[in-house]
């Protein structure tokens, strides 16, 4: 077998295998004599047909079905002959294949990019530093009673976070349009679900009052013919709700599974939870700046077959976040542009911390592996039974290792980094960081 290799742009790569016919031939009367020992046709007892009717009757059919595996088992052999290392499946431009001939394949392909670590000194990174204080805790509480709130209706004017019931008929331009009207609709006053205007026109009615909103569509509304346009709606109030707290009591901290020790067992409980989300929140506020750092002092060449295969996943991933809903979605409506960047992202920072795997010979640190399985138990009833199903799960098990292994090359980079430790509040620790 021949090969020879010609690079064409950047990455990608193209290869010309020439196969001796005695190879191709070999295969395919192998593959002759195999169906002629197997196959029935009629006139002939089993395993009697001759080969000249088999070779007449099935030899195309067996050409290319040979030719499929030559194929497949020619790359492989040449891409190791030739210390390649493909990044995707190729992509076959021609074969030339003639009886008694040598084959010729033309395949190309994508390679992997060389990556040579730069000095990592130059990473900047601020590390939170923050605590729970008891305000933080009493703040959570209070979140926890407006979660479990109810609702009981009320004849003062309505206010922001007060629930109103209401009927309303949009127009524009006199006309009534599709989708403007309803009736018992509830509508949280703060809650931005309407357009601009909607909601603070309703800030001061009462129970049983009408009243006409004067209100505009943002230039960008996803209905075309309602984008800009200016619309009344007539909207009267059935209801307005105001929301009723519960008691700190017993009965509500019964609701978070503490029946013993009463409100300084809760608000303890309380506290522990938000200790471990802060230190999962300062841990990935450090992470995301190192892994940034690393990304910007590095300029990759990216394989499009491996951008392209993170694109699937995270469409795949979205899709999924839709639940029931993802039958009555079409993925074409997710296009690639909406994942590029940070597919590309993902794949830079990939090859970049595989080589840093491979640069300081890292390994999976076992202990580590046993502490990081222990502290996701500890949210379950029975931790230890948590604790055998990740062990007993190898799948699962190797989703901790490589989160663990992550870490490590995380933990490598703020040794080599210019880390500053900034005191930050317990909130804006927590606050979604912008990607």
């Amino acid at each position: 077998m021949q090969v020879s290799i010609e690079t064409t742009t950047g990455l990608e790569r193209r290869l010309t295998i020439t196969v001796p016919a005695a190879r191709v031939d070999s295969e395919v009367n192998a593959r002759i004599n195999k169906t002629a020992r197997t196959v029935r046709m009629d006139g002939f007892r089993p395993g009697k047909v001759p080969l000249a009717v088999v070779k007449k009757r099935f030899g195309a059919g067996i050409r290319q079905e040979a030719m499929g595996e030559i194929i497949r088992d020619c790359f492989y052999e040449a891409v190791v002959q030739e210390k390649l290392n493909p990044a995707g499946s190729p992509v076959i431009e021609s074969v030339r294949d003639e009886l008694g001939s040598d084959v010729a394949i033309v395949a190309s392909f994508e390679v992997y990019p060389e990556v040579k670590l730069g000095s990592l000194s130059g990473i900047q990174v601020e590390r939170p530093v923050s605590e729970v204080s008891d305000a933080d805790v009493d703040k959570m509480i209070d979140t926890l009673r407006t979660q479990r709130a109810t609702w009981a209706d009320t004849t003062d004017a309505a206010k922001e976070g007060d629930r109103l019931e209401i009927d309303f008929d949009g127009s524009v331009d006199g006309e009534a349009f599709e989708g403007g009207s309803a009736q018992a609709f509830s509508l949280a006053l703060g809650s931005k679900r309407m357009i601009p205007g909607f909601e603070d026109g309703l800030v001061g009615v009462k129970a049983g009052e009408e009243r006409d909103l004067n209100v505009t569509f943002p230039d960008d509304y996803q209905v075309e013919n309602l984008k800009g346009k200016a619309a009344v709606f007539k909207v009267k109030v059935g209801k307005v709700q105001t929301s009723v707290l519960p008691e700190l009591n017993d009965e509500f901290i019964k609701g978070f599974g503490v029946t013993d020790g009463g409100l300084e067992k809760f608000r303890a409980d309380v506290r522990k939870n938000m200790e471990r989300e802060l230190k999962q929140a300062i841990k990935n506020r450090t992470k995301n700046q190192a892994l940034e750092g690393l990304a910007a002092a590095h300029t990759l060449d990216v394989p499009k077959a491996l951008v392209a295969n993170e694109v699937a996943r995270l469409r795949q991933n979205m899709m999924r976040q839709f639940g029931g809903n993802a039958k009555n979605v079409n993925p074409d409506m997710l296009p690639d542009e909406l994942f590029a960047e940070q597919a590309r992202r993902s794949v830079v920072l990939g090859l970049l911390v595989g080589e840093i795997i491979k640069s300081f010979s890292l390994k999976v640190d076992a202990a580590r592996v046993r502490t990081l399985i222990e502290e996701i138990a500890e949210s379950y009833e029975t931790p230890a039974e948590v604790v055998n199903w990740y062990y007993g799960n190898k799948e699962q098990l190797q989703q901790v290792e490589a989160v663990v292994l992550e870490d490590q090359v995380v933990d490598k980079l703020l040794a080599e980094a210019q880390v500053t430790d900034k005191t930050m509040p317990y909130e804006e620790v927590l606050r979604p960081q912008q990607q």
